[in-house]
């Protein structure tokens, strides 16, 4: 049985008189991928930051291996294994991939007034991380902004994992990539599931979703209407559940008679 790492109870959050999630229950597993799929507005950015420490919920439990977790701010998630990689990166284009891969956390060499960085160490460091996702980058003081957006994702989610991650959230890695950059960045999910991280992927396209996925969370304004282990749907009945159901066949039959007039 996979041990749940991560796990919300009963999780419910309120913006002011607005109900953003109501009663989530979501865990996740050791060396798998968990999805959470919906639309904007389903709740998943709430989701993100309930997990990621930067809100708390308003009712419900958030626990870690099992026990109750108090998270006031990222940096709590971060030390307990949580790295969120977001939207836009959190890269600077201009500046090099090993210097992107550690950003502040550089090896250094020397004692007091003779610490420096330790560059070769790093550069070291940076390619074997990398190589271990399946990239082999020639020069390690290549501007990470030449890079494509796939291998973008994959320095960062190698970055996470070096320091320490047990989980990586993403948030909506294949949006703005074509298709074939969607494939690379779904390979590196599957590279980082193989070293035993929980994936949580944030997504709306049950298409990437299904291709990864080992259990699936459907959100809808705020609460969970569905929820599959992959073996119990496939991927054509994922994406009517995601589009729902009723809704979409209502909609099919609507635009069929419109288009016979």
């Amino acid at each position: 049985m996979t041990e749940n790492i991560l796990e919300l109870r009963g999780v419910t959050k309120y913006f002011g008189n607005v109900l953003a999630l109501q009663d989530v229950n979501v865990h996740v597993g050791a060396g798998s991928i968990t999805c959470v799929l919906g639309d904007n507005g389903a709740g998943k950015s709430t989701l993100i930051k309930i997990l990621s420490g930067s809100h708390k919920q308003d009712a419900g439990e958030f626990l870690i291996d099992g026990v109750p977790a108090h998270l006031n701010a990222p940096r709590d998630a971060l030390a307990r294994g949580i790295a969120t990689v977001f939207q836009d990166l959190a890269t600077v284009p201009l500046m090099a991939i090993w210097r992107n891969f550690f950003l502040g956390n550089e090896p250094t060499k020397g004692w007091g007034p003779f610490k420096r960085i330790d560059i070769a160490q790093a550069k070291k460091v940076a390619r074997e991380q990398l190589l271990l996702m399946g990239i082999d980058i020639r020069d390690p003081e290549q501007a990470i902004g030449t890079l494509s957006g796939g291998e973008r994702q994959a320095v960062v989610i190698a970055r996470a994992i070096y320091f320490g991650a047990r989980v990586v959230i993403l948030d909506e890695p294949t949006s703005a990539l074509g298709v074939k950059q969607a494939g690379v960045v779904l390979r590196y999910v599957l590279e980082a599931k193989a070293r035993g991280i929980a994936v949580i992927f944030i997504s709306h396209n049950p298409h990437h979703a299904y291709l990864v996925g080992d259990r699936f969370y459907i959100l809808n304004r705020g609460k969970l209407v569905h929820e599959y282990a992959k073996a119990d749907i496939t991927r054509e009945d994922l994406i009517k559940a995601m589009a729902g159901g009723a809704e979409l066949d209502a909609l099919a039959h609507e635009l069929s008679a419109a288009n016979k007039k």
